[in-house]
This record gives C-alpha cells, structure tokens and sequence, in this order.
C-alpha cells in the first residue's frame, strides 16, 4: 500500500499497486509546491510516514508541538481563533526520501514539520489553502491513519 497526494487535483488516494482503494479530497499549501524550509509549500516527491500520532484520541482533538493540548475543536473555540493553524485528530508525519530534493539541508519535509492531519470542517477541501501540510476532514484523516502503517510510502506530485 501507498500514498499519491496530486497537488493539482487537492486529492490524496490510498493505493494498493496501480488500484485506488480509496480518495479522498484535500487541501495543500495557499503557496503552491515547492521544498524550501519557511516557503509555506507543500513539498513534493517520495516521503514515508514517519510516526503516527493521536491514536485513539477523539475527533476533533488539539495538537500543537505534536502533544494534545487537551482540547476539543468545537465550533465555539474554532470562533475564538480562526486564524490559528489547526492540527487535529490524527497526524501522519512525513520523512522525505529524496536528498536534496526533501531530505536533508532547507529542504527537509520532517524538519519542516510536514504532516497529513485532520483540521475544523469549517475549512475548505479541494482548495489550496495550508501553511504547507496536507488537511483532510477528520472522519477522512482516522480512516486513513487506520489503514496505514510507519513506514508507509507517500508520493506528492505537484
């Protein structure tokens, strides 16, 4: 099994071989693709899923610093910090495979903190608009999180 994110179609499709088993849409980086560390792109090229974190925990649960702050995002504490970067329910962080290109040096997807995560379903899918991480709707980011493995390959194609 694999990952293919196309930053073109904001669409992540759950592989086996050359057969979908399952998509879902997304939402990538406002900037576009592109690799360097602070440019606000989602990367592209090879990466695995370096950890799975947030096992277990419920929908709609907080994450900063990749910890659980122990809250819940509900409509009212979405209202009182729109503008905040929303990490949810699940995250999958990818490790780039290809030195030079997201590996290693100020293109390195782990150092940049890259993730596959849940967020508010007041955001948009199937439009650009992360800070460089891929968003998917949280009831999406368990079924996958479920499905998928460390080590896990993933292609973002741009």
């Amino acid at each position: 099994m694999w990952i293919e994110i196309s930053i073109p179609e904001q669409r992540l499709r759950l592989m086996e071989g050359e057969h979908c088993l399952r998509e879902w849409p997304v939402s990538t980086a406002r900037n576009g693709p592109g690799e360097r560390e602070g440019s606000g792109c989602t990367p592209r090229g090879w990466h695995v899923i370096r950890a799975r974190i947030g096992e277990g925990m419920p929908l709609g649960t907080v994450f900063r610093g990749r910890r659980p702050t122990g809250e819940i995002c509900d409509a009212a504490l979405f209202e009182s910090d729109p503008a905040r970067d929303w990490i949810l329910t699940r995250i999958l962080w990818l490790s780039g495979t290809e030195p030079g290109v997201n590996r290693l040096g100020v293109v390195d997807s782990m150092r940049r903190f890259i993730y596959i995560h849940g967020c508010p379903d007041a955001f948009p899918m199937g439009v650009p608009r992360s800070a460089g991480c891929i968003r998917m709707r949280n009831e999406a980011v368990v079924e996958l999180f479920d499905r998928v493995p460390v080590g896990t390959r993933v292609h973002i194609r741009g």
